[in-house]
């Protein structure tokens, strides 16, 4: 081998441990560290997570998975989950980049969960309630047909048993790969919290980062107290949807939970750290006897 070639080989051998170098301190900061997406601060994840995941700067509530808020929420020890393993079907054999089935699979090995929502009985502060969490990293929380099959028989169950029932949304809306089957779940859905009023029962909806489409359409926006988590972006259409179709821009806090309030589309907004307090107060005062 020339010493011209020799060179060149060291050269890019250097170059090669440089740039394996450079992956492995970015999984490194990528485990200690977290990116808040609203004041661009570097937070230690450790403190984020102590401070329930909400940035301690900005107070920007980050997004966090469905057993993350059960566990925030229900006393420990109490929740017994409700429905699960129930699977859906592809009726249509639907396939944009990739089947339908596909998909399903990559997000059950994704979240750890076997759909887009989690369903039980639990308690808030010895209170029992029925409680359903959507989780958006599971196919951004898309409402297909069992996402509304399972909403709808927490709610049976809660009209069986005289519970309230807390709803926590946090979807992209409808889930197009089920095309009229998810769209049909928008009605059951809205069926089944008319039974509730029927029976009184109180039914509480939290509208959570993000929340559109067919899920703010029917079950999101049917409670009886409507309560927003601080920051969140809550509407049906998207803002860019939105701006091209009537060719004016919005404002900048447009559709977003304080925005909502403003206008009088929800009741109140809460921060984390106080949600579960909140929510025992209101069960509290519609329960008593």
């Amino acid at each position: 081998m020339s010493l011209t070639a020799w060179f060149n080989k060291r050269k890019e051998e250097q170059k090669q441990a440089l740039r394996e170098n450079e992956v492995n301190i970015d999984d490194s900061i990528g485990k200690l560290w977290s990116l808040c997406y609203n004041c661009n601060s570097q937070l230690p994840k450790k403190d984020l997570e102590n401070n329930l995941m909400v940035c301690p700067n900005c107070d920007y509530h980050f997004r966090i998975s469905a057993r993350e808020r059960i566990k925030l929420i229900i006393d420990e020890g109490t929740f017994e989950e409700k429905f699960q393993n129930i699977y859906g079907v592809d009726p249509l054999n639907f396939v944009d980049t990739k089947p339908y089935s596909k998909r399903q699979e990559e997000a059950r090995q994704k979240t750890g969960l076997d759909e887009a929502v989690i369903t039980g009985i639990g308690n808030i502060d010895n209170q029992k309630v029925a409680i359903a969490v959507m989780d958006f990293e599971y196919m951004g929380g898309s409402m297909g047909s069992v996402v509304g099959e399972k909403v709808t028989r927490i709610m049976e169950l809660a009209l069986k048993e005289k519970i309230p029932v807390i709803v926590f949304t946090a979807s992209g809306g409808a889930r197009m790969q089920e095309s009229a089957l998810s769209l049909m779940q928008m009605a059951k859905t809205s069926c089944a919290v008319a039974k509730l009023n029927e029976a009184k029962i109180l039914y509480i909806t939290v509208l959570c980062e993000p929340t559109f489409g067919g899920v703010t359409a029917s079950f999101g926006t049917l409670g009886d107290i409507m309560i927003a988590e601080k920051g969140a972006r809550i509407g049906f259409a998207g803002r860019r949807v939105i701006e091209q179709t009537i060719k004016q821009k919005l404002p900048p806090d447009f559709q977003t939970a304080e925005y909502l309030l403003k206008y009088g589309q929800i009741d109140f907004i809460t921060e984390r750290k106080e949600m579960k307090e909140k929510l025992s107060k209101l069960i509290s005062m519609h329960t008593l006897k």
